[in-house]
């Protein structure tokens, strides 16, 4: 099924190159269908490649999926132009009086900053306030992963000596959990990231339950309240193939003398292409996650997602 995004956003080309289905508005309200509603909070600084890695994974499976982008009003990106904003998305006011079967919140580039500093961490605790009671469920990435532990359930994150940089071998930590249906013993994921969660904080709340986590220090990879369908993702799944080479590159030219990513170039040989090890793993993440958290729960009247607290 083909998933439902704003006319002419740029990412549709991408997509259709890559024969992925998707529909603009248009032809999508000439449908009788009941889609799934899907808000994405997007936080990371280049929107459109981040839309373009979520929509791609978004729209491999039977379900039609429509799609509504916000971003944080309080403050202004620098590396997106508000024309380009003001065209494809919206604010929260602008979704505040709607419900969602399933909303995103994306990393976020400010992850060695105290949440309290961040410019829009009073806009994203409402977001997340409303969320308990307009989503039905909620799917956080890296820095929204760790914001959404530390808000709803107060688990801090620590930054750690080294980047955790590269593609790590994780393993599963609980047995016949949809989110994993069809996952292999091991499986890999990227992450890129300052700062971490910390296990023993985590196994302190009751409602929370670890599913899956890497080996050597990526830790902890997969947090969920399964009984509120919040899912806390501290890798980057969704990631293209040479994403971490564009980190690495840009850091290399910026005069920070950066690790190698892990597990990711032949032979640790930046010179060689690099090995992608997890596109198999985002596409059934994210495919698990819509099919058994969102569509075969969320209530088909969408006005009826009651309250997660």
């Amino acid at each position: 099924m083909p998933i439902k995004i704003p006319n002419n956003l740029p990412a549709a080309q991408v997509l259709e190159s890559e024969n992925v289905f998707v529909m603009d508005e248009d032809r999508a309200y000439s449908q009788n269908i009941r889609p799934l509603h899907i808000l994405i909070l997007n936080l990371m600084p280049l929107k459109s490649v981040t839309e373009t890695q979520l929509l791609r994974l978004l729209s491999n499976t039977p379900l039609q999926v429509e799609v509504d982008f916000i971003y944080t009003e309080s403050y202004q990106p620098a590396h997106t132009s508000m024309e380009y904003l003001s065209k494809f998305y919206g604010t929260f006011d602008d979704v505040v009086g709607k419900k969602y079967d399933g909303m995103i919140i994306t990393g976020a580039p400010v992850e060695r900053m105290p949440f309290e500093q961040v410019a829009y961490w009073k806009e994203i605790e409402r977001i997340m306030e409303w969320s308990k009671t307009h989503v039905y469920s909620t799917f956080h990435i890296c820095w929204g992963a760790q914001a959404g532990l530390y808000y709803h359930y107060g688990i801090p994150k620590y930054n750690v000596p080294e980047k955790i940089f590269g593609v790590y071998k994780h393993h599963l930590c609980v047995e016949h959990e949809k989110l994993f249906r069809g996952f292999d013993d091991e499986f890999y994921v990227p992450h890129s990231r300052h700062t971490t969660n910390h296990r023993e904080d985590i196994e302190k709340v009751p409602a929370l339950t670890i599913l899956a986590e890497a080996e050597g220090d990526a830790g902890v990879y997969a947090i969920a309240n399964l009984e509120k369908r919040q899912f806390f993702i501290t890798g980057h799944a969704e990631y293209d193939p040479m994403t971490l080479k564009s980190e690495y590159d840009r850091d290399l030219a910026a005069g920070m003398n950066p690790k190698i990513p892990q597990n990711y170039y032949p032979e640790d040989d930046p010179s060689k292409t690099p090995v992608v090890r997890w596109r198999s793993v985002a596409h059934l993440l994210f495919a698990n996650w819509l099919n058994y958290y969102v569509y075969q729960e969320t209530p088909y009247v969408i006005d009826d997602v009651h309250k997660n607290q």
